[in-house]
């Protein structure tokens, strides 16, 4: 069985909010998300969701990415996702939330602010129940693309490939991130890790047709 994981595909993480976490390019992977998505027999939505009173903001971004302090909110950032705002809306393009069979709204919490998808806290012990639901399904390969890549994308990558034997395709089309530097080290880390990453949709589609799954090794 495959699922298809949509990463963190909002408009906070585009030019369509320039004040908030633009990723350059950003809101030009919503062809690709559908395209894996077919591949798929379901379909799983992350979020980011965040409180207007979160303890890791500040004001600009002069002042972001600095400790917090804080064991499960690491960083400080500008603010971003806020529920209810526009930038915690989904991509133009994508399906409504009754066209996904999981969903994970992450950071809820004003003193957690997570990457990855499979936990609430940074420290990995409070489950999103994600990693759950993919075992249930009796998932043997899941797909990845989303935003951004090194940071979210990766983190959830990671987390996976910890979380279970299946396979971990990440669709490098249906992926932008922040910086060179840290996107090229986040795509070494996830194939590192046992990550398959191919360039689009129908590569991923001409793999799966040739390569029968076989459980990764741990």
């Amino acid at each position: 069985m495959i699922v298809s994981i949509d990463v963190d595909a909002q408009k906070t993480f585009t030019p369509l909010c320039p004040d908030e976490l633009p990723v350059q390019h950003g809101n030009e992977i919503v062809a690709e998300l559908n395209a894996q998505a077919k591949l798929a027999n379901w379909r799983v939505m992350t979020k980011d969701a965040h409180s207007p009173r979160a303890a890791w903001l500040v004001e600009n971004a002069r002042e972001m990415l600095q400790p917090t302090g804080l064991k499960n909110a690491d960083l400080t950032w500008v603010s971003h996702a806020i529920v209810g705002s526009r930038g915690f809306e989904l991509l133009d393009g994508l399906p409504d939330i009754d066209g996904y069979d999981y969903c994970v709204w992450k950071g809820v919490d004003p003193h957690l602010h997570p990457y990855g998808a499979c936990y609430h806290d940074i420290e990995q012990r409070l489950s999103t129940g994600l990693l759950e639901w993919l075992k249930s399904k009796q998932v043997n390969t899941i797909l990845v693309g989303g935003l951004a890549t090194d940071y979210c994308v990766k983190h959830t990558v990671l987390q996976l490939l910890a979380g279970g034997h299946w396979r971990v395709i990440v669709n490098a089309s249906a992926c932008r991130g922040i910086a060179p530097a840290t996107v090229e080290a986040a795509w070494s880390e996830m194939y590192d890790a046992g990550a398959i990453v191919l360039e689009h949709a129908e590569a991923i589609r001409e793999y799966l047709k040739s390569h029968p799954h076989v459980s990764r090794e741990t």
